[in-house]
């Protein structure tokens, strides 16, 4: 949280860093730091207390957030990775591109995003009857794991939950990886080492993190939810 908190006041106040890069950086401190919030103080508690409850109104907010974090996240990623595509291979051109009405156009629009795969999804998967099943093996409330725990027909949410997820998993992650190809050959034609080493320490952590956060997010809502092993949802919910 500290940290986070860090990152977002300094954008703000260093006039130096006023730029689409730490602009898109600081919506993704805030991001975690919502997502922390949203699922981790009912998690440790959970793990550590005697009673590893939560109430069905806790849950539906907890999913709602989650989700919403979680759907936000996906395309930010993907954004950031643009900016970098237009600053490294496309100097001359970024302030015209990436100005300021066109990132908070494109912000917006991944928020926007995010809040409608999350009310959708989720709303839908609520409308399933659980048949008084009040036990989830899991961390969180989460989506695969509420359809699995419902009775009746739910080959629909499935499905449902799989096309949306290749929307906002697969096609972000094709994306980032075809910008990052773009950049890593451009990087090479780049004569001073000096400028292929920011380029690569720039673009290295950002890569980082999203391996760290489509790796998982694809094992766990690519896949039915019937298919799901006990342990896989709750391994990989903690990256």
């Amino acid at each position: 949280m500290i940290g986070n908190i860090v990152i977002i006041l300094v954008s703000i106040l260093d006039t130096c860093l006023h730029s689409p890069m730490y602009f898109f950086l600081s919506n993704l401190s805030f991001l975690d730091m919502c997502y922390t919030t949203s699922i981790v103080p009912q998690m440790l508690n959970n793990l550590g207390g005697s009673t590893k409850t939560i109430s069905y109104m806790r849950c539906v907010v907890q999913l709602y957030f989650f989700h919403t974090m979680g759907g936000t996240e996906c395309v930010l990623l993907a954004l950031m990775s643009f900016d970098r595509y237009v600053a490294i291979c496309k100097p001359l051109h970024y302030t015209l591109i990436m100005n300021r009405r066109t990132c908070l156009l494109l912000v917006s629009t991944v928020w926007l995003t995010g809040i409608s795969y999350a009310v959708t999804e989720a709303t839908v998967t609520l409308q399933l009857p659980l048949c008084s099943h009040n036990k989830m093996d899991h961390l969180v409330c989460d989506i695969p794991v509420l359809i699995k725990t419902a009775c009746g027909e739910k080959e629909t949410n499935e499905l449902a939950l799989s096309v949306v997820c290749i929307f906002l998993l697969a096609v972000p992650l094709c994306l980032i990886l075809a910008s990052y190809a773009c950049i890593g050959h451009a990087v090479f034609k780049i004569k001073s080492s000096e400028g292929r080493k920011k380029a690569f320490g720039t673009c290295s952590s950002h890569l980082i993190v999203v391996l760290l956060f489509y790796g998982p997010g694809i094992s766990m809502y690519l896949q039915p939810p019937s298919s799901i092993t006990k342990d896989q949802p709750k391994f990989m919910v903690l990256f």
